[in-house]
């Protein structure tokens, strides 16, 4: 299955899918509010704010599987990214990325490695996978911070524009 054929769910329960984004570069990262790499929405949207007119978009996935990070409703998931962070990107409905109710999504998406030649589980919250608009994944770890020189420089070169 390709990853563009999986179904999604927006925050407002829309059904949606990666080929809504498929000739564009896309850092999907499952999000949390209470986390401490929080702060992270920041940098995400900074990254939203100067690419999305070169084909770019930050897919944000909240997940409340790590220390119970993400415990809001979507309307209060939503509120939160929106007041604080001001999150434009999109946000899919909150979502399990590890475990025996791991989204499709992210059982195709953990098989890629890292950069240090690790596949597997989602480590932490805000784990980011780069899509490129031919469906090539470049994973990289939650410390990871999205303005990294590594990052901007992978989005760089899959810029479709």
């Amino acid at each position: 299955m390709s990853l563009y054929d999986i179904p999604l769910r927006t925050l407002s329960g829309e059904t949606t899918g990666l080929a809504a984004f498929k000739d564009t570069a896309v850092l999907v990262v499952n999000v949390a509010s209470k986390c401490g790499l929080t702060p992270q929405y920041a940098g995400l949207e900074r990254l939203q704010q100067k690419y999305a007119e070169r084909g770019f978009t930050v897919l944000g996935v909240p997940c409340n599987q790590f220390a119970g990070q993400e415990p809001g409703s979507a309307e209060e998931i939503r509120t939160f990214c929106s007041a604080s962070y001001g999150v434009t990107f999109p946000l899919l409905e909150k979502t399990d990325v590890n475990g025996e109710q791991r989204h499709p999504l992210y059982a195709e998406l953990t098989k890629v490695a890292d950069a240090d030649g690790e596949a597997g589980d989602v480590q932490w919250n805000f784990e980011k996978f780069l899509i490129s608009p031919q469906g090539e994944v470049v994973r990289f770890r939650p410390r990871t911070e999205p303005e990294a020189p590594e990052v901007v420089a992978a989005i760089e070169a899959r810029l479709p524009r």
